[in-house]
């Protein structure tokens, strides 16, 4: 006989939250560690790397754009393949992915080498790093998921400024003679970790509705983002050929294509790497120029930054990483200003924006003021400023622009803005690189002829003058500006050699040679110095105007994140 349970129904228990999801957070957190750290270790490295391995300064440029570029055409792929072949396995693969690359860094020979294995690490770590979102919704109930991503705030803070530190202090060291070598060797022990501890800890997971991938688009956003970023970087090198020209025409002709591509496989039923009805939104393809515009600026700046105070000013890397710690601390301060601020929306937004602006200012007012005798402590003021409007700045962007997409489009958008903020950064290591290595050569003849005064004065002391001094003069201009275009560092110009000669030539005793190459020296270094505070003072004012113009392409984005906050104060 059936007997009837009469008792009122029971709601089934809700599931049990994944017992080792704090375990697996932070090897997902380790992660992300890894990405933060190789993401700016190379812009306090590239000096030194481009002095051991050659190459022209295009090397310089690559060694963080081919990294960006490679991420940012990857990333939203990579989410798919965790949605399709499971999110644990995904992550795992990528891991060990970014570890080999790691590895490759570490011991390429030549810069060749080194780009191809920045493209690696790139890539791979466009396949691990999606992978911690999913996981991260799957393994928290609610109530624990805030504090979850809360710990990405602090982490974050954290690489930024221990980052540059310690990409500083391990070249400084020196350890077992790897020096530069060891800001990648580093990964290997982190690398294995992540992997053993993702191992044990990771949960299984994937979408129960995964996308299909999308090689076609992938591979034409890709081509686009070459086409743009390859000509700016080396086209300088090549004195600006026609097809350097044509190459960015032809990126233009290729986003075009993607565009019509992603519609029409959009309308055919398959799933595109972007969905199309985002561009009909207003808040989104604003979102996309104020990211584009404003990633570009501020990564170009980090990296212009770091040169001139390494090559430009001769600080060393640990010297030049600590120089750059106000502006990280300044961000961690503006992300806590903005927490309570977050009702006001684009206003708060703004407000990140002209204070950057004006911190930037700042720095431009210190070279004025300082010199080429600058120091880190004077730089403290305007960059601390800079890193609180950053922070100000990014804490809502987010979610603002994300604020008018469909639940539907929220994993495209989301990954297509993660996308534009690598790609900005490529674009922008491209961009302000190229200004700036372009300015040197005039900034530096323009120096050398503001240092003649003092050089005339010194060889008249000891009684070189005339024709004899004339050559010393223009020797010093052609070398300044040779040195400073030069496509390998290690070459001496040719004009340099002639210099030498000149002044060895003029001395008309041991003691008035001695004289004479202590007046050449010091003028040179001056000159170089106050040249390439001349360029980083053009870039600045470049920055600023990028700024200027996040802050007017802003307005293309909502009010406020949330429906309902507008009148909230």
């Amino acid at each position: 006989m059936t007997t009837i349970d009469t008792s009122p129904t029971q709601a089934p228990p809700e599931k049990a939250p994944y017992r080792w999801r704090w375990a697996a957070l932070f090897v997902i957190l380790a992660a992300e560690v890894m990405d933060l750290l190789d993401a700016m270790v190379t812009n306090i490295a590239s000096p030194t790397i481009r002095a051991e391995l050659g190459g022209s300064a295009a090397v310089i440029q690559w060694l963080g754009a081919a990294y960006t570029l490679s991420m940012a055409v990857g990333l939203v792929t990579g989410g798919r393949l965790g949605d399709i072949f499971g999110r644990k396995r995904m992550f795992l693969i990528g891991a060990i992915g970014f570890t080999v690359g790691s590895l490759l860094c570490a011991v390429s020979q030549g810069p060749e080498l080194l780009i191809a294995a920045r493209v690696i690490q790139g890539l791979f770590g466009a396949v691990m790093l999606p992978q911690g979102l999913g996981m991260i919704k799957e393994m928290f109930p609610p109530k624990e998921m805030q504090a979850a991503f809360g710990m990405f705030g602090p982490i974050m803070g954290l690489s930024s400024v221990g980052g540059p530190i310690l990409a500083g202090w391990l070249i400084d060291a020196d350890f077992f003679g790897t020096g530069w070598r060891m800001i990648f060797l580093i990964n290997l022990p982190l690398g294995i970790l992540a992997v053993l501890a993702g191992l044990r800890f990771l949960p299984e997971s994937r979408s129960p509705h995964p996308l299909k991938l999308d090689f076609t688009g992938m591979f034409l956003i890709s081509l686009a983002g070459l086409l743009i970023v390859f000509p700016l970087v080396q086209g300088r090198e090549y004195d600006w050929p026609l097809w350097s020209f044509l190459m960015m025409g032809a990126s233009v002709v290729v986003f075009a294509v993607f565009g019509w591509f992603e519609a029409r496989k959009n309308r055919n039923g398959g799933d595109p790497l972007v969905v199309p009805s985002l561009f009909r939104k207003r808040a989104f393809t604003g979102g996309l120029v104020t990211g584009l515009v404003f990633f570009s600026g501020m990564v170009g700046f980090s990296l212009v930054f770091s040169l001139y105070t390494q090559i430009g000013l001769g600080y060393s890397t640990l010297k030049a990483g600590l120089a750059s710690v106000p502006w990280s601390l300044g961000m961690i301060v503006g992300f806590g200003i903005a927490q309570p601020l977050q009702k006001y929306g684009r206003k708060l937004l703004h407000g990140g924006a002209l204070l950057m602006a004006l911190g930037v200012f700042g720095v431009i007012v210190t070279l004025n003021v300082a010199g080429i005798g600058v120091t880190p402590w004077q730089f403290v003021p305007a960059l601390l400023l800079t890193g609180i409007g950053m922070g100000m700045l990014m804490a809502p962007f987010f979610n603002i622009v994300l604020a008018g997409v469909e639940q539907h489009e929220t994993g495209s958008a989301s990954g297509s803005l993660t996308a534009i903020q690598q790609l900005g950064s490529a674009f922008g290591v491209a961009l302000l690189g190229t200004v700036f290595f372009g300015l040197l050569g005039s900034s530096v003849a323009t120096a050398s002829d503001d240092v003649t005064p003092k050089l005339r004065s010194d060889l008249a002391a000891v009684q070189v003058t005339g024709a004899a001094q004339d050559r010393i003069v223009t020797g010093i201009r052609a070398c300044g500006h040779d040195r400073a275009v030069a496509k390998d560092p290690a070459e001496v110009p040719a004009s340099c050699v002639r210099l030498e000669a000149d002044s060895r030539a003029s001395a008309t005793s041991p003691q008035a040679g001695a004289a004479v190459q202590k007046a050449v020296m010091t003028a040179g270094a001056t000159a170089g110095k106050e040249g390439f505070s001349q360029a980083m003072k053009t870039i600045l004012w470049v920055v600023d105007g990028m700024l200027l113009l996040t802050f007017l392409v802003a307005f293309l984005l909502p009010k406020h994140a949330r429906e309902g906050e507008e009148g909230a104060h």
